[in-house]
């Protein structure tokens, strides 16, 4: 378990480092309202991405977007909600991004950027 958690926020930082060097600001990691949580809350310009960021150790179990079911978006969108009625200002473009990031035993990574994954 302890392993699993620390390869997800390794991935986390991955993604993020990713963002920010595409020119994206990281405004929250792991923000939590509830029992949800979304790993990344990154602004470039007048857009907000809520980031749901899945890794892979390598192909066994398909590909890591495929785990951002139907439930998945509907926990996220709640949190992300939260996150708006908090933080949120009108002048605000809001979407949902997925990323994948997989990585090797060699320490080689991949990362995909879906950006607006899907809508409301």
């Amino acid at each position: 378990m302890a392993r699993s958690h620390d390869f997800g926020r390794a991935c986390e930082s991955d993604a993020a480092r990713y963002l920010e060097a595409d020119g994206w600001t990281i405004l929250a990691r792991n923000f939590r309202a509830g029992h949800g949580e979304i790993d990344l809350v990154a602004c470039r310009e007048n857009v907000v991405a809520f980031v749901e960021v899945k890794g892979r150790a390598g192909d066994g179990f398909g590909h890591p977007l495929d785990a951002v079911t139907p439930a998945k978006q509907r926990e996220i969108a709640r949190v992300a909600r939260r996150w708006i009625a908090v933080h949120g200002t009108p002048r605000l473009v809001y979407r949902f991004d997925a990323m994948a990031v997989t990585r090797r035993r060699s320490g080689a990574r991949h990362i995909e950027h879906l950006a607006d994954a899907w809508r409301l």
